[in-house]
């Protein structure tokens, strides 16, 4: 048995999203880095992800979910 995050209806948000290319801790790191005043590009060569990602990530238009709940689920 896993415990999952999902969101208010249900479905499975973060690292725990089926199509989940990054972990938690490195969209945590990408914010970090903004808030530090790290630029777009510079966060895209040092976490090795595309600049538009970065961008969504930081604009709220990726991975901008929080868990709601965990289920608990079949691994």
């Amino acid at each position: 048995m896993r415990q999952y995050a999902v969101n208010e209806n249900g479905r499975r948000v973060g690292e725990d999203h089926p199509h989940a290319r990054y972990t938690n801790a490195e969209i945590d790191l990408v914010l970090e880095l903004r808030g530090q005043g790290a630029g777009y590009g510079e966060i895209a060569r040092k976490m090795d992800m595309p600049k538009a990602t970065v961008q969504a990530i930081c604009n709220g238009r990726s991975r901008c979910q929080v868990a709601a709940r965990y289920k608990t689920l079949p691994a």
